[in-house]
């Protein structure tokens, strides 16, 4: 009886032990490549409590689930430093586009554009539980508004400390940096002294400076003089937007504006900067109206663009943008929303002007583009860089990949195809085809990267005790399948995606998992190490 009863009191310890020591996620026989740039190397990942618990030679260990990862590259989750998810986060909380692309993380708020009220912003990301982790910079142009509206003017004194106020409080309450987007109405009225000013509070709770410049075309490289000043006097890292060269006036200009990046990291200065891997951008109709038309509401820009004179000029302007293209036809801008008649979708100006009966003339294109200014606007595809630059860009080193994308709604409107497959993209094209850089650098400029550029101190590395968002695919087979003609197209390829220790995709599925978290900024810590 007695050794009986030893060895069922030992049987339970053991039993004891075994389920202590048990883990939810096991992915075993992988390839993995941990973030750093460094080669891969064969081990196993241990995951419990939404951590990484082991890696490496993990014995014998019993585990809620096992992937079998053979064949394929486990690597962290990707982060995507440039999104525009506002609102439809709540639409759309499961993030497909993103997630089957391996993003795990999105840092919103970008181009000046966020919520204002950063702690309910990232409270209500909290409550959501979306399947993705999200960041949120504080947008410049949204803090303008919220004090001068759209007002084509500089703030007095009292209306610049309401603005430093809104900026320093939505630090404090975790947003990871400022953004501008210096191209867009309200922020192209601000003065560059106006956006240091912003930009040292947020250097106060170490905080970043996300720009989307002035310029991207002709005057590209005053724009890249002004973001790295900005940084230069506020004390604080520097992150250029969708770095690329707009206008077939500008291709092989990446001959110059890379150096600049170059020399401002000699100087001691952090700059990095962002890509998506097309040839076109994707943005306002509103981009190609002259900037002083735009100020004051949408009332005001129709009342402007119905007085003769006024539409006279904003053609006139139009028309020399486009002779300095080299271009006869406004068939580079491509409508991918367009509210007020959703059947123009995915055609050209020169298109939509023809299908209104007008001359192929691009006199008349233009008016057309009045036209649907005065019709509420529309979200536009332009097509307008060189293969070139795009490779030259991306080979340089301290380059992140971004889609510059919200979440998508599957079969709405003509979207840039980037919203789907940036990432693919990139390991498809530029690294299994073109290899323009390796996969092992590809994977740092998505995951290690930006995470220690955003301050993402647990993301973007495989190591024990970081947050275990991992993605798992085939080198061989992952794809980008969205393309201009049809964007709608989830990537293929990214077999697995766990999102803070979950499975999110499963055999290249999302199964509705929803584990994704706010992420904070660092100013809560700044604030707590000075108490």
């Amino acid at each position: 009886m007695k050794t009986f009863f030893s060895l069922a009191v030992s049987l339970a310890v053991s039993l004891a032990a075994t389920a202590q020591n048990k883990v939810d996620v096991l992915i075993t026989n992988g390839r993995i490549l941990d973030g750093t740039g460094n080669s891969w190397f064969y081990g196993n990942i241990a995951i419990k409590d939404g951590k990484i618990q082991r890696i490496g030679n993990t014995g014998a260990i019993a585990a809620t689930k096992t992937i079998d990862a053979k064949g394929m590259i486990v690597a962290p989750g990707f982060i995507d430093v440039h999104t525009h998810i506002e609102g439809d986060e709540f639409k759309n909380p499961t993030a497909n586009n993103f997630i089957l692309d391996g993003v795990t993380t999105v840092v919103t708020g970008n181009c000046g554009s966020s919520n204002v009220n950063i702690k309910k912003y990232l409270w209500q990301i909290d409550s959501l539980h979306p399947s993705i982790n999200v960041a949120t910079l504080i947008g410049h142009n949204d803090v303008r508004k919220a004090v001068l509206g759209r007002a084509n003017r500089d703030p007095n004194e009292q209306e610049m400390q309401q603005m430093e106020k809104l900026v320093q409080q939505a630090m404090l309450d975790g947003a990871v940096g400022l953004s501008t987007g210096l191209i867009y109405i309200p922020g192209t009225y601000s003065k560059t002294e106006e956006v240091v000013r912003l930009a040292k509070v947020a250097s106060q709770y170490k905080g970043l400076y996300a720009s989307h410049m002035r310029n991207e075309g002709d005057k590209v490289t005053e724009a890249i003089d002004e973001a790295i000043h900005i940084g230069r006097v506020a004390n604080m890292p520097v992150e250029i937007s969708h770095f690329k060269l707009s206008g077939q006036q500008n291709w092989g200009r990446s001959k110059e504006t890379i150096p600049m990046i170059i020399k401002a990291r000699e100087e001691g200065i952090d700059v990095t900067i962002d890509q998506y891997p097309y040839g076109a951008s994707s943005t306002s109709l509103s981009t190609m109206i002259p900037d002083e038309i735009l100020a004051d509401g949408q009332d005001s820009i129709v009342a402007r663009l119905q007085r003769p004179e006024i539409r006279k000029y904003v053609i006139n302007d139009m028309l020399k943008s486009l002779k300095r293209r080299g271009l006869k036809h406004f068939s580079y801008p491509v409508v991918a929303y367009h509210r007020a008649d959703t059947a123009l979708n995915g055609k050209s100006i020169e298109e939509v002007n023809l299908l209104k009966g007008r001359k192929h003339k691009a006199k008349e294109e233009a008016q057309t583009i009045v036209d649907m200014m005065i019709a509420g606007g529309a979200s536009m595809v332009f097509h307008g860089m060189g293969d070139e630059d795009i490779e030259r860009i991306m080979q340089y080193p301290f380059n992140m990949f971004a889609s510059d994308a919200a979440i998508r709604v599957y079969g709405e409107g003509a979207p840039h195809p980037r919203g789907y497959g940036t990432n693919a993209r990139v390991l498809a094209k530029y690294v299994r085809e073109k290899k323009v850089i390796s996969l092992e650098d590809a994977v740092r400029r998505m995951t290690s990267l930006p995470a220690q550029k955003f301050n993402l101190k647990d993301r973007g590395l495989l190591r024990e005790g970081f947050a275990a968002d991992i993605v798992i695919f085939n080198e061989k087979e992952v794809q980008d399948q969205s393309t201009y003609e049809k964007p709608h197209a989830y990537s293929t390829g990214f077999n697995y995606v766990l999102v803070n220790g979950q499975v999110v995709v499963e055999n290249g599925q999302h199964i509705g998992t929803r584990s994704g978290k706010a992420l904070m900024g660092p100013g809560k810590d700044v604030v707590m190490n000075s108490l």
